[in-house]
């Protein structure tokens, strides 16, 4: 067995692989092409390094691995847009599925539907005629999951439930209370980046592994003293907050060996922030539909990859609409339009997205680096995901 370089499929007995149906030999001999460039001499049948889930990349190992290879062309100046290619049909029939496994299993098969969901809506994205993929299995999510339950969740439950159970003064009772509130705060940013690092780990393109570098200490700072100014200052910091959040998560991810750039500053969202909160109430609330499209082209405008500046093109109108018929369709149909919404949803905001500049990949090798899934369990124990799936 060996698994696709295009979509990650594991379970590649043959030449072709059974998930997208490409010539293994085939994809992987382009690829090196792609990588010698013209004019290099000699045939070579290496493939892309692939790099088991949870296995630690030595430096040697970094060094030695080949480079990206350069995307072709861009169609108009130097524009590209990345594409998705599945289908709502396509994301039910899988849905359904891990439905039906998951309620036979009591649960157990929820963490391996999941990875099913997150393999398909990468390998079906599409950015210069190639894939991503995603490289994670059940089996590290269940293990994650248990392990967040293990070190954090039982021994917080035990201390709310004990004092309760055994009348425990006021005092007590009001003191761990505020340590545990405390905890909890903590815990979200930890969370928060060990599901951003599991996460980009797993995902790959063209057989290069993304990855995030972000410490925990610095994110923890930032969160804490994010939330305690928000609240101070009645809402008001929150655009400041949010954007060093995205700064954080952005400038720590890597491609192979080279960083995405953020330089954002969130006092550029104050004003429209509080234009949002004045015509909140006019508005019924649709003024924040109208930020959250204005903050979104702001994050995704000043975010580079190399010489490569992102562009987004999302406005409130059709964000409100989206996002309105969206929960109204989930509502209605008791939850099986769901994949409908997914499939819909990712479209809109790769229709909205754009990479502007000349996308030099030269000099980029793969440099992978091992990732827990606790971080990934525990985001999903305290509901602080990110992103979809």
């Amino acid at each position: 067995m060996a698994e696709c370089p295009r979509c990650g499929w594991g379970d590649v007995a043959a030449d072709k692989c059974p998930q997208c149906g490409v010539m293994v030999s085939l994809y992987r001999a382009s690829l090196d092409k792609l990588r010698r460039g013209p004019g290099a001499s000699g045939a070579s049948g290496a493939s892309i390094p692939s790099i088991p889930a949870g296995t630690a990349v030595e430096p040697a190992a970094r060094e030695t691995a080949p480079p990206a290879p350069s995307a072709p062309a861009a169609d108009g100046a130097g524009v590209r847009r990345p594409r998705f290619r599945g289908s709502a049909l396509g994301l039910f029939g899988i849905q359904a599925v891990n439905a039906l496994l998951t309620l036979l299993t009591l649960g157990v098969f929820y963490f391996w539907g999941k990875t099913r969901v997150r393999r398909y809506v990468l390998g079906e994205t599409e950015f210069e005629e190639d894939r991503f993929a995603y490289h994670g299995t059940g089996r590290e999510l269940l293990v994650g999951f248990a392990k967040g339950v293990a070190v954090f969740f039982i021994p917080i439950s035990v201390l709310a439930i004990l004092p309760e159970v055994y009348q425990a003064p006021g005092e007590v009772r009001s003191s761990l209370r505020s340590l545990l509130w405390l905890v909890g705060l903590l815990l979200v940013p930890v969370a928060m980046v060990g599901a951003r690092r599991y996460r980009l780990s797993r995902m790959s393109w063209r057989g290069i592994r993304f990855s995030f570098r972000g410490g925990i200490p610095q994110f923890v700072g930032i969160f804490v003293v994010g939330t305690i100014l928000t609240s101070l200052t009645l809402g008001l910091y929150y655009p400041v907050f949010g954007t060093q959040r995205q700064a954080f998560m952005v400038s720590h991810a890597y491609f192979g060996s080279r960083k995405f750039d953020f330089d954002g500053r969130g006092r550029d969202l104050i004003k429209p922030f509080i234009v949002m909160l004045v015509l909140f109430l006019p508005t019924l609330g649709l003024s924040w539909f109208w930020f959250t499209a204005r903050r979104q082209r702001y994050f995704t405008e000043h975010t580079r990859f190399g010489a490569v500046r992102f562009r987004c093109t999302v406005t409130g109108g059709p964000l409100a609409w989206l996002t309105l018929s969206n929960v109204a369709a989930i509502v209605l149909s008791v939850g099986f339009l769901w994949p409908w919404t997914v499939v819909r949803s990712l479209q809109f905001t790769l229709r909205n997205t754009s990479l502007h500049g000349p996308l030099d990949l030269e000099g980029i090798h793969q440099d992978a680096r091992a990732a827990s899934a606790m971080g990934e369990g525990l985001a999903g124990l305290l509901d602080a995901d990110f992103g979809v799936g």
